[in-house]
């Protein structure tokens, strides 16, 4: 039988692994806030991809496909979008970054708003062992950055 000692070592554990889980998502997710509803940052959002001469893959509504099998989750809608001229170094370099790319940003309903959140291309690169100077991952960092900004603009 284990001990109270015990016991109380793997609670700690537990809690530790609880913040450090939620310090790396803070390094690896970006948020942006949004002052428009899920589906207006979508429509602003492919919008703006698609001025920029990039290629709308495919969006997804996870809300919807929620009910199809009788869940409810807020708004919740995924766009999948690339520019084959960043990507494909990208996964040339590092094969598992197809796991990532083309770039996924999802906009969610949350209680203070909409907020779109995207995977940081500096985090993603380095958990594949890019060089932090990759000259695509500095490119997707600003595109992304300038992409959520216009989607999210008042």
């Amino acid at each position: 039988m284990p001990t109270r000692s015990y016991i109380l070592s793997l609670v700690a554990l537990a809690f530790a692994g609880l913040f450090c889980g939620s310090a790396l998502a803070d390094e690896t997710l970006v948020e942006v806030p949004s002052p428009h509803s899920v589906a207006q940052t979508m429509d602003r959002l492919e919008q703006a991809v698609e001025a920029a001469g990039a290629t709308v893959f495919v969006r997804i509504d996870h809300q919807r496909g929620g009910r199809t099998v009788g869940m409810d989750i807020p708004d919740n809608e995924l766009l999948i979008f690339g520019n084959p001229r960043l990507g494909t170094p990208v996964i040339r370099d590092a094969p598992a970054a197809g796991l990532d790319l083309p770039i996924r940003v999802v906009a969610v309903e949350t209680p203070d708003g909409t907020v779109l959140i995207y995977r940081a291309p500096a985090a993603v690169a380095k958990q594949l062992g890019l060089a932090p100077d990759h000259p695509s991952i500095a490119l997707m960092t600003g595109a992304l950055k300038n992409l959520t900004a216009k989607a999210a603009e008042e």
